[in-house]
């Protein structure tokens, strides 16, 4: 049991999480092993992200006041929230973590100030990060680039290939 003390600081440090994380995911996590637990903290913390098991009645006091409030309804049973900056990485490490641990379920969560459900949360999930996003746009451009000169090239290589032109076999006026 926690004092009221306790009780405070927790509320002050979980309200400080909700307000500052751009990418929040609320997960149940009935039926996983403190190992399994343990990995997925690790794999979480790789990319920054710092996941968290919750207490639910506490927790719900400190979403009243912040942003994330409409998430309150998905804090029953045992629940744990990823609090991060990247919800594309939040996501997807929670969604493989998933499909390999059937007792790790994603409920929703919040990306930047849009409440996700859990297919919303699937579909973050299937999105390309902002790196991927970038070399794809870079590929994008440089196939352009590279289509462009090798026309140019051609049109320079046939330009090339004329016979070229004789004063003497042109007609006089």
């Amino acid at each position: 049991m926690m004092n009221k003390e306790q009780k405070q600081n927790y509320i002050a440090e979980i309200t400080t999480q909700f307000e500052n994380s751009k990418a929040i995911m609320v997960t149940h996590y009935q039926g996983l092993t403190m190992p399994q637990l343990d990995e997925l903290r690790s794999k979480m913390r790789e990319h920054g992200i710092v996941f968290k098991i919750t207490k639910n009645r506490i927790t719900k006091l400190a979403l009243a006041n912040t942003k994330c409030k409409d998430l309150s309804n998905l804090f029953t049973g045992p629940t744990a929230v990823a609090f991060g900056e990247d919800a594309i990485m939040s996501a997807r490490i929670l969604s493989k973590f998933a499909k390999d641990n059937e007792n790790l379920k994603l409920i929703g969560g919040i990306m930047e100030n849009e409440v996700l459900d859990q297919a919303g949360v699937q579909n973050v999930a299937n999105l390309p990060t902002l790196d991927e996003a970038r070399a794809n746009i870079v590929g994008i451009l440089n196939a352009s680039a590279s289509k462009l000169v090798s026309i140019l090239l051609a049109r320079s290589e046939k330009m090339s290939s004329l016979p070229p032109e004789n004063s003497e076999t042109q007609p006089k006026e």
